[in-house]
């Protein structure tokens, strides 16, 4: 059960800025469906998207989710960016 709230760290807060700030959406399934639309909502299970219609899509089946535009999460207070030139050298 901690690490299904561990995944829930990055997924919620991701999910709700696309859903918050209306950011276009292109979601691949497992099976290599691509649907596009908007996220109108989300749960533990399931994301509703919503283009001309609004479809309920299991997470399970879900393989990525990609903005259409560059989007931003805030970090948890304590933790930095981290890029390749940060590592120190032995």
């Amino acid at each position: 059960m901690a690490s299904q709230q561990k995944g829930q760290i990055l997924q919620d807060p991701f999910l709700n800025l696309l859903r918050k700030e209306h950011v276009p959406v292109a979601i691949y399934l497992v099976n290599g469906i691509k649907l596009q639309g908007f996220v109108e909502s989300f749960d533990q299970f399931v994301v509703l998207l919503r283009n001309n219609v609004s479809q309920m899509i299991y997470k399970h089946a879900i393989s990525t989710v990609v903005p259409s535009r560059d989007v931003r999460l805030p970090l948890p207070e304590g933790e930095g960016e981290a890029t390749a030139g940060d590592e120190a050298a032995d």
